[in-house]
């Protein structure tokens, strides 16, 4: 009841407003100063008026009127009668001067109550003979002739249309206003076969579509029309240049007056005129844009924005749970090319599933003010306490003429656990149904730069080189020493008098340690027969002589015959004839006893130096394994190329990729090369957008090192951004099989395997040769073959890739285009096909500056060789 009461009270309300007597003032907004036109006070209202009043003031010149009607409208509904009555005042006005005019409010009284009219401005302007005349007068030349230009242009037509832009220059993206408006004088009726332009290289809108064309007096290079709007469009230009747009064109139907032939009737003056309708085809010139690029420079949030915005973020809501849906709406809001914006970056938290976006447009009539919002559907996959954002947005700002970037903080999200239902036998009803996935790629891109590196001199593969073959050779030579060295040791076993005259001293000086024990108990008898048999078995070890033969005089002759010193030989035998004396005399006291003990240890000593052959000074052999080898070289390193290789990593990690690569090449210039670099030279062509320089440096990388897992990853990962995509002929499978072994390892690395098999293959036929038993043997046969094979295939593996390496016949086509001919010729050549920046092309032969390459397919042409540059 309350709410009927309310609707009741609000409709008497505006019944008891409609009913209170209002005055309105119809009159047109522009006039001439020499035109008359008319001036409508109406007063509407349940009862006539009474008593109207109005002055005209100095600024009009009643030419006529009042003209006073009335008309009466009585309505009966359900019983009740309305009323309603409407008069009107009319004057016919002149204006006295130009200008903005008002005219003054008129009174009247309609039952005792006072109405009152709102003061109206009208423009009143020269009319176009006088403005002509005062334009010679008042004006300057030239704007005259540019007034006598667009009438010349118009052919001072009583219809035409005229298509009018905002503006006459724009940047790309940056919305303009197109008006067709059409302009008369004559007695227009009505339009047909209407063509308007179709805005080809534009995005365009029609923002006004009058269904009722009202018709509003405009003056146009001095002369009086009734314009009105037929469309009206937002364009927004897609590309830069001159943009021309087509003409536009409309059918008008005009009713035109013409005389009747004269019949002599005294009716004639009354019906002397006839009216027809014409049709007149009104086209409007085609316009041109001017359109600016934008300029470079553009930041990565960029989102095609040109204008002014403003952006704001909010999630639906702030908490759930794991597996709910939930949404980020992004509002982008301001005055641009609203309807063109694109969807803002958002990083989302890992494990969150995002949907397709969804988009919601709202402008005002002009199409180019309003709002466009972004809806981000997501469910969480995980619990946890997230943050999403925060969103950064950058547009290009046509006032500034500069890129603006505006950013919304970081939304923080909650997200609780979300337990499935599940039972278990031991703990019902509180068993966790964990959802298990494989891991998502949320996205590609290459593998990372390498930060440190050994910068060195350009060198060549340890294969082949001086150091490599001297340490075969060395190994050769150790072996076949070992192995005489091994024949030697066991000729020296095999000679019985050989190894007792090398155990001689050994044994002598073991005896006489027990004479020395005897000594210090002070046992004569024991000493002396202990210090004798030292003696003796000395002399029948080293000189290989029987007790039988062991008389003074054959000792004696044996020592002088072994090159030992006549008087040494003479005191061995007093010595050993002194001892021999003791065993049997009464003791001689201690002194005596350690007088002969050190005697008998300076005469072994001294006959045993004595009796050694000299020493053969053999020259030695100097085995430098590996020494220069380039393995084992250490890189040069100075403090400037170190200086601009941090400054490289620096600038790539930062994102200022053009200043990494400026930094790296420098590095390059100074003749130190190292596999890293290449590598980090290609991953920064790679981000900067040179797809050809990175294909070209990762394949470099890769020559060097084959077994670089990354460098090749991100050559295969460029090679994708290619265009052209050419069938490689497939290689035979033990090919793909040699291929894939060889490129487990670096060529150095094999080649340094190799000599490490070589040296073991070398120790196993030592093995074998050397063994003591047949299974030593059969083992060293079988092993040294296993091992020589192995040596082979390193040997085998690092020339491959070194001569891989060294090859020139493998180039990248550098150019974004290049034309390959049926001959090595510029004009008289034809065009066999087109290679794009990226290709990997087999060089055969060089003529005349011009290259005869080869595809992977087979194909073959000769391409400019300025286009290409070899691996």
């Amino acid at each position: 009841m309350k709410k009927f009461f309310a609707i009741a009270s609000a409709l008497l309300v505006a019944l008891a407003a409609w009913a209170q007597p209002t005055m309105r003032v119809e009159v047109h907004n522009i006039v001439e100063q020499d035109e008359r036109f008319n001036v409508v006070f109406v007063v509407e209202g349940e009862h006539a008026p009474s008593d109207f009043q109005w002055e005209a003031g100095d600024d009009f010149t009643v030419v006529w009127g009042p003209q006073k009607g009335t008309s009466t409208s009585i309505q009966m509904i359900n019983g009740k009668t309305t009323r309603s009555s409407q008069t009107s005042y009319t004057y016919i006005l002149q204006a006295r001067k130009t200008g903005n005019l008002t005219i003054q409010p008129a009174t009247a009284k309609v039952k005792g109550t006072q109405v009152q009219s709102n003061p109206v401005t009208i423009q009143v302007v020269s009319s176009g003979a006088a403005a002509s005349g005062q334009a010679q007068a008042a004006q300057v030349q030239s704007q005259g002739s540019q007034q006598q230009q667009a009438r010349a242009a118009r052919g001072d037509a009583d219809i035409f249309m005229r298509l009018s832009l905002s503006r006459s220059s724009v940047v790309v993206g940056e919305p303009v206003t197109a008006t067709l408006k059409i302009y008369h004088r004559a007695n227009l009726v009505g339009f047909e076969n209407a063509k308007f332009p179709a805005f080809k290289g534009f995005w365009s809108q029609e923002v006004e579509t009058p269904s009722n064309i009202e018709f509003q007096r405009e003056q146009v290079d001095g002369t009086m029309y009734n314009a009105a709007v037929l469309r009206r469009w937002v364009l927004i230009p897609q590309k830069a240049g001159d943009q021309a747009i087509d003409p536009a064109e409309i059918v008008c139907l005009v009713n035109v007056q013409r005389p009747r032939a004269s019949t002599g009737s005294i009716f004639d003056d009354f019906f002397g005129n006839d009216y027809v309708t014409t049709r007149q085809r009104v086209s409007a010139k085609a316009a041109t844009l001017h359109v600016q690029a934008l300029p470079a420079g553009a930041p990565a949030s960029f989102g095609g924005g040109v204008g002014d915005f403003s952006v704001k973020a909010s999630l639906s809501k702030d908490s759930l749970k794991t597996h709910d849906a939930a949404s980020l709406m992004v509002t982008v809001s301001g005055k641009g090319n609203i309807a063109l914006l694109e969807a803002p970056k958002v990083n989302f938290p890992p494990d969150f599933e995002v949907y397709d976006v969804k988009t919601t447009v709202n402008t005002d009539k002009s199409g180019t003010t309003g709002s466009k919002t972004f809806e981000y559907p997501f469910i969480p996959r995980s619990h946890g306490d997230f943050t999403v954002g925060p969103l950064h947005y950058s547009y290009y700002d046509v006032k500034q003429r500069k890129y603006e970037t505006v950013s919304t903080p970081a939304l923080p999200l909650k997200v609780a656990r979300s337990a499935t239902a599940g039972t278990t036998a031991s703990d019902p009803g509180n068993t966790l149904v964990v959802d298990r996935k494989g891991v998502k790629n949320l996205g590609q891109d290459i593998r990372f730069i390498r930060t440190k590196t050994r910068l060195s001199e350009p060198k060549g593969f340890v294969v082949y080189s001086t150091g490599w073959w001297l340490s075969l050779l060395a190994l050769l030579l150790a072996g076949l020493g070992c192995w005489l060295g091994f024949r030697k040791a066991a000729a020296r076993r095999a000679d019985v008098a050989g190894t007792r005259n090398r155990k001689a001293t050994r044994m002598a000086l073991k005896r006489l340690s027990t004479a020395r024990e005897f000594l210090q108990k002070d046992l004569y008898t024991a000493f002396y027969e202990e210090l004798h048999r030292s003696l003796v078995g000395f002399i029948g070890d080293k000189l290989a002589m029987d007790m039988a033969e062991q008389t003074q005089e054959n000792i004696r002759a044996a020592l002088l015959a072994g090159s030992v010193p006549e008087a040494t030989a003479t005191e061995f035998v007093g010595l050993l004839a002194a001892c021999e004396e003791a065993r049997y005399s009464p003791a001689a006291g201690h002194d005596a006893m350690n007088a002969h003990y050190d005697q008998a240890v300076k005469l072994i000593t001294a006959i045993d130096a004595s009796m050694k052959k000299t020493p053969v000074k053999a020259a030695a052999l100097a085995l430098l394994l590996l020494v220069g080898l380039p393995f084992a070289a250490q890189a040069q390193h100075t403090a400037y190329p170190d200086s601009l290789w941090n400054a490289g990593v620096q600038a790539y990690t930062n994102g200022d990729y053009a200043q990494a690569v400026e930094d790296w090449e420098d590095v390059r210039a100074t003749g130190l090369m190292s596999r890293e670099l290449y590598y980090n030279l290609g991953n920064a062509y790679f981000k900067t957008g040179e797809i050809a320089p990175a294909i070209l440096w990762y394949e470099r990388a890769l020559r060097m090192d084959p077994s670089d897992a990354d460098v090749r990853y991100n050559l295969d990962f460029a090679k994708a951004q290619t265009q052209d995509k050419i069938d490689e002929v497939p290689e035979i499978f033990f090919e793909q099989w040699g291929h894939a072994m060889c490129y487990l390892l670096p060529s150095d690395t094999w080649a340094a395997l190799c000599v490490a098999f070589f040296a073991l293959t070398v120790g196993l036929v030592l093995l074998f040769l050397l063994g003591r038993t047949s299974g030593q043997r059969r083992l060293g046969f079988f092993a040294a073959i296993v091992t020589f094979i192995l040596a082979f295939l390193g040997w085998d593996f690092a020339q491959w890739q070194k001569t891989e390496a060294e090859r020139q016949d493998m180039a990248i086509v550098m150019r974004p285009v290049s034309s390959v001919k049926s001959s090595p010729s510029a004009d008289s050549a034809k065009d066999l096909f087109i290679l794009h920046e990226g290709t990997r092309v087999r060089i055969l032969d060089n003529v005349s500056g011009f290259s005869n390459v080869e595809l992977a397919d087979g194909r073959q042409g000769w391409i400019s060789a300025r286009d290409i540059e070899v691996i």
